[in-house]
């Protein structure tokens, strides 16, 4: 498929897929946090420990590539994105991007920095309005130099 024939994604269909992927990595980590203890502690209002952070994050960040991993890399897409009908590709050439660039770029770096307390959400909300534009592309996706488009 070439540029020219490929449809920008809705904003409605990003905000889905992004939902869905959420909904996914919600599911897949509450498990995890049950058998850590991590589950109760919470609900009875006790702090993590900044290790306990940790782990949770490296986890949860092996846990979203686990899943999502292999259709990135074949199809850019995540569960979220082939539920909803969307693909990651080259802003380009309009290709499918490997995963290295799809993962360091795009997935990684805003992940780490959305665990960085007020200046994360403040870049997460920066990178989401982004999507505003008329491009249609978040700052991630100006990143990694991607676009989101119709499967």
């Amino acid at each position: 498929m070439t540029e020219r024939t490929q449809e920008l994604a809705s904003r409605w269909k990003r905000f889905q897929g992004a939902v869905l992927d959420g909904l996914i990595a919600t599911a897949a980590i509450i498990p995890i946090m049950l058998v850590g203890g991590l589950f109760n502690q919470a609900m009875e209002g006790q702090d993590m420990t900044t290790k306990e952070q940790v782990i949770l994050f490296v986890v949860s960040l092996l846990l979203f590539f686990l899943i999502n991993g292999y259709m990135l890399a074949t199809s850019g897409q995540t569960v979220g994105k082939k539920l909803v009908g969307t693909r990651i590709v080259s802003n380009e050439d309009g290709r499918i991007i490997d995963f290295s660039r799809v993962a360091g770029l795009r997935y990684l770096p805003f992940i780490v920095i959305a665990q960085i307390p007020v200046l994360g959400f403040l870049v997460s909300l920066v990178d989401i309005l982004f999507i505003f534009g008329a491009d249609k592309r978040c700052v991630h996706d100006l990143v990694a130099s991607t676009k989101v488009v119709n499967a």
